[in-house]
């Protein structure tokens, strides 16, 4: 009897011991599912209709392709629709652009400028804008009006789709498709008659190379028929266990371009894999992985473009990337990924994510609330940059790097008064300064195309280029003075060098791009003349970006003697020179010849209605409520007018931003991001987040691409640009906390954020109010950190943590 009762007692304690495992094993469970619920996913619950044609129409956005996901790695981009009986991965390459070199400038815009200068100070707006029109305009076709895939200019073009066909039509159940933005994979999983299929995707950086991996839970059920095709220009072959997809582009001239290659191969766990002659044919196969690899012979030389291995590229990559066991191309792919975008985390709710993405944008209209899809919009900016543009590849377009059409909106180009930009004002606040790289290579490319348009145009040293380029060195003015005669974008574009090394003190950068922000700052010491009326330095003719005024002697125009924006620009520019000259120690007569120039330039001005003046005189708009808000440059990007320094002006600009709000600004996406910047720069939380909302519930799709519409993705990095203003700002030499924070972020963190001076920033808060701060110093020298009024100077040691007190 005491036998059975140890035994009883023994059996309690096994049981307890049982419980108690069980108990642990859930909460481990418990906390997996927390961990998975709280990592920031795109997710859906159904695929994207692969069946669905695209428009050719150039400016209207597919909603199907909308909704799927992007991939990239910055030379090779996928889009994955997630089809459960027929996939679609529609593709692109960063250089897959028609068009070829061509000579815009045109010889008769020189001799006209002075009349067209003397019209426009003795206020003969009319007659300026007529000789304007007819002289001051790329000669040839241009950008084709904005339609350039058949003219020289050209245009970013679809590299294709990758088609995967199951030849079923039967019903599935329990769909999950995903992009983790912490390692940079899409995920697709569902069950179909009864078997359990699952597809991982991910576009490798080190590898160059798309893999897709297909699963099922029982053996033999993995069928399928692979192709690739394209709208136009192509052909498909195979060669030994390889579908190759090949052809050349339109010059624009009538003949052949840039050459390209697409090569598609598989890897089988049994089953049997077969190559025709245009599909790759899967058969009752267990597992198998895909791999593509791209590429085009273009290469950013002027002015050739020309030379790329790119056959030999694709194969030695398809080979490399074959040869490595499927795991370990995964884990270098995301351990190349994740040294980017694990620098920097930030937390606004501890809310976990059991909404779809799709139905979180519904719900945003409704409510316009939601701290998740805010952090989820910070980080996918950031995600899309290092999938858009790294180093060695060509920089982020209008459309980053995904495009579906063989005309894409607005050519895909780059657009330099404001929007290619914009896609890099994040590149150094959220600590991803090596993405911004590939800006400056495009810069570098331009300086001899630049230089003969300088030349041609205006008689100028230096470079120059107007209101878009392109992958072919493409600096002349526009077909239309209206927009074409922006003269600010090599301006604009040049300050960039000096952002990044603010961010960085990199001096073996600085030295390289030295000549480059010379080179501009030439240009505009020829370009500006004295205004007779006073004799302040101004910029013309010239226009304040897209925005047209009605003039004293009736006229409607665009075209001005020292536009706003113009004016700043070139302020700027002339401090980035100054400075950047300081630090090489560089001291010449030209250095002199600049500083006296910047203290000449005519400067923001206050009109009678107290706004910043947008012209050089009072006009008034022909769009009160215009999405371009160019006259504020000095707010933001630049640093001419600041809250503390100006009071006045930054007042000026506040009205200015009101105003425009008030009569309907800010109804694009990109527009809407501008604005979350500059009210932020102004200290205005609660007016960021109504820009910040604004974009979120009117111009984002179910992908969260930021639209114009149509789809342009500066929105996107725009609006991660305007989320770290307002957590933190550096540009007046002093790290600002939380200069901008609205009410509904009471409380949070944001660890990494990069200040100028090389700091790196940890930031955590609680009820509105800072309660710890963290300074990495990677160079050493005096850190000046502000929280509200109070401000701390630390003497920093190189490589070492800093934890102030407030």
């Amino acid at each position: 009897m005491k036998k059975m009762n140890n035994l009883k007692y023994m059996n309690k304690d096994i049981l307890y011991v049982c419980l108690s495992f069980c108990f642990l094993l859930l909460l481990s469970n418990c906390d997996k599912k927390v961990e998975e619920a709280s990592s920031l996913k795109l997710w859906y619950n159904q695929p994207a209709d692969a069946t669905v044609k695209d428009f050719t129409k150039p400016t209207k956005d597919d909603p199907e392709w909308l909704k799927s996901l992007p991939l990239g790695n910055g030379s090779l981009g996928a889009m994955v629709f997630g089809g459960v009986n027929k996939e679609r991965i529609q593709l692109n390459e960063e250089s897959m652009w028609s068009g070829s070199v061509d000579d815009n400038d045109n010889p008769e815009a020189l001799p006209a400028q002075a009349e067209i200068r003397r019209f426009l100070f003795e206020g003969k707006y009319k007659e300026a804008t007529e000789l304007t029109k007819k002289t001051q305009i790329a000669k040839g076709a241009g950008s084709g009006f904005g339609k350039g895939a058949n003219v020289p200019f050209g245009s970013f073009q679809t590299l294709g789709d990758l088609w995967i066909d199951f030849d079923s039509q039967s019903e599935y159940q329990n769909y999950h498709r995903e992009l983790d933005l912490e390692n940079a994979t899409v995920n697709v999983s569902y069950t179909q008659d009864g078997v359990e299929y699952k597809r991982e995707i991910f576009v490798s950086h080190p590898d160059q190379v798309m893999a897709i991996k297909f699963t099922a839970n029982k053996p033999g059920k993995i069928s399928f028929t692979s192709s690739l095709t394209r709208p136009e220009r192509y052909q498909v072959s195979s060669k030994g266990d390889q579908l190759i997809m090949q052809g050349a582009l339109s010059d624009g001239k009538g003949g052949d371009g840039l050459k390209y290659m697409t090569r598609l191969s598989a890897s089988n766990k049994n089953g049997e894999v077969n190559y025709n002659d245009s599909t790759l044919v899967v058969k009752n196969a267990d597992e198998v992985t895909l791999y593509l690899t791209a590429s085009t012979d273009y290469v950013l030389e002027y002015p050739t473009y020309k030379g790329r291995d790119f056959e030999n590229l694709t194969e030695t990559y398809l080979q490399k990337g074959k040869d490595l066991a499927y795991n370990e191309l995964l884990n270098r792919h995301v351990k190349d990924y994740q040294k980017y975008y694990s620098r920097v985390n930030l937390k606004l709710t501890k809310e976990l994510d059991t909404i779809p993405t799709d139905v979180r944008v519904e719900n945003f209209k409704q409510k316009q609330s939601d701290l998740h899809l805010v952090e989820l919009m910070f980080q996918y900016g950031r995600y899309l940059l290092i999938s858009s543009s790294r180093p060695g590849s060509l920089p982020a377009n209008l459309q980053g790097i995904w495009g579906n059409k063989v005309q894409l909106p607005w050519n895909g180009d780059y657009h330099t008064d404001v929007n290619v930009q914009m896609n890099y004002w994040l590149a150094e606040t959220a600590n991803l300064g090596e993405m911004h790289l590939p800006l400056f290579d495009l810069m570098s490319s331009i300086q001899k195309p630049g230089g003969k348009t300088a030349k041609v145009h205006y008689d100028a040293r230096g470079w120059v280029v107007h209101p878009i380029t392109n992958v072919w060195g493409y600096t002349s003015p526009g077909e239309k003075s209206s927009w074409g005669m922006h003269v600010g974008g090599g301006a604009w574009l040049a300050t960039h060098i000096m952002e990044h090394y603010y961010f960085t003190l990199d001096k073996e950068f600085l030295k390289k791009e030295f000549p480059v922000l010379k080179g501009s700052t030439q240009f505009y010491m020829d370009w500006l003349i004295p205004n007779p009326k006073n004799g302040e330095l101004v910029s013309g003719p010239s226009v304040s970006p897209e925005n047209t005024f009605f003039a004293p002697d009736g006229s409607k125009t665009q075209i001005c003697m020292g536009p706003a924006h113009d004016q700043q620009v070139i302020w700027q520019l002339f401090k980035n020179y100054i400075d950047a000259a300081t630090a090489l120690g560089e001291n010449d007569e030209f250095l002199q010849q600049v500083k006296s120039a910047q203290k000449q330039l005519t400067g923001p001005k206050i009109g009678s209605d107290g706004r910043l003046m947008e012209w050089d005189e009072e006009f008034k708009e022909k769009e009160p409520g215009h999405r371009h808000i160019s006259h504020l440059f000095a707010l933001h990007p630049g640093y001419q007018i600041d809250v503390n320094n100006t009071p006045e002006l930054a007042k000026a600009a506040r009205k200015s931003l009101d105003f425009r709000i008030q009569h309907g600004g800010g109804h694009t996406g990109w527009s809407s991001a501008w604005l979350i910047n500059q009210y932020a720069r102004l200290g205005d939380g609660e007016n960021s987040e109504i820009s910040l909302h604004k974009l979120m519930s009117k111009n984002i799709s179910p992908n969260l691409f930021g639209l114009h519409p149509p789809f342009q993705i500066d929105a996107n990095f725009g609006a991660t640009a305007g989320i770290a203003e307002m957590l933190m700002q550096s540009q007046s030499g002093v790290i600002n906390l939380l200069p901008a924070i609205p009410k509904s972020w009471a409380s949070g963190s944001v660890k990494g954020l990069s200040a100028r001076g090389g700091f790196d920033v940890d930031i955590t808060w609680e009820s509105g109010k800072l309660t710890a701060v963290k300074i990495f110093s990677k160079a050493g020298g005096i850190c000046k950190v502000q929280y509200k009024d109070q401000v701390i100077e630390i003497e920093t040691e190189e490589n070492q943590v800093y934890q102030p007190k407030f």
